[in-house]
């Protein structure tokens, strides 16, 4: 009996501390990068505002708990973020950018070359190197994202002996917290390909069919927004994408009433 009140009263407790906490706040933060920090985009996906940073990488938004945060810049990699108690209780944010840079998953060990590519192709032997093949430790999967992550350590925890049941996980599900950061992942994951789309697409589609700069972006979260964005464009080809996003391209200028 105390075990199941210890468990009710940790049920309550988080439940309440949450909602207590659900009040709007304006969040300063400041990017960091290698690169140039200054008109970096932050968008808060949850309340769909909108905001750059200044010449010193800062930048002020409103934002709640649980929120998520989009920061892009052509220049480093896109970084996704869940508001959380800390940056609540602090109403501040720091957000480190990490280069983007095109890197070889693998090297190929071959033979001296002659100059003859046809020649030095046929006299390559062996299989590429890779940390596996060598047989040093490492982790082979795919790399999680930060709300990945997040939602790995909501839904694990430790198992209390005395109680056969992990708590950590229990009172998350029961919250809510774990189905929201599953949602947030799912979108997480669109929004990258989202992104994926606009780099590439934006040249050809707006080349003939011109679109206020002040649109584009939210052009392609309305594109995102289709029911069959995600399917699509994992598996049509370039073409068949253009054509769709001309499509939708068509009927986001009929609702908005932008002009040919």
């Amino acid at each position: 009996m105390d075990n199941i009140k210890f468990i009710i009263t940790l049920m309550v407790c988080s439940v309440c501390f949450q909602m207590s906490w659900s009040q709007t706040i304006d969040l300063q933060g400041k990017v960091t990068s290698v690169d140039d920090i200054e008109n970096i985009h932050i968008i808060n996906k949850t309340s769909r505002k909108f905001t750059i940073t200044n010449k010193k990488g800062e930048f002020v938004i409103p934002a709640k708990l649980n929120d998520t945060l989009i920061v892009s810049s052509i220049q480093n990699k896109l970084e996704t973020i869940l508001i959380t108690m800390d940056h609540v209780l602090s109403k501040k944010i720091a957000i480190s950018l990490e280069e983007h840079i095109n890197e070889l998953d693998e090297v190929i060990v071959g033979k001296y070359l002659s100059g003859d590519l046809l020649k030095d192709m046929a006299s390559v032997e062996g299989k590429p190197i890779t940390s596996l093949s060598l047989g040093i430790p490492s982790y082979q999967g795919p790399l999680k994202t930060q709300n990945e992550r997040i939602l790995y350590d909501a839904d694990h925890g430790v198992m209390y002996t005395g109680l056969s049941l992990n708590v950590n996980k229990l009172l998350n599900t029961i919250s809510g917290r774990t189905k929201k950061l599953k949602t947030i992942v799912k979108l997480e994951k669109k929004e990258v390909l989202m992104y994926k789309v606009k780099t590439t697409f934006s040249k050809d589609l707006f080349e003939e069919n011109p679109l206020p700069q002040d649109n584009v972006m939210d052009y392609f979260y309305f594109v995102s927004d289709a029911q069959n964005f995600t399917e699509f464009c994992n598996t049509k080809s370039d073409l068949e994408i253009l054509v769709f996003l001309k499509e939708k391209l068509k009927k986001y200028k009929t609702i908005m009433h932008i002009k040919e």
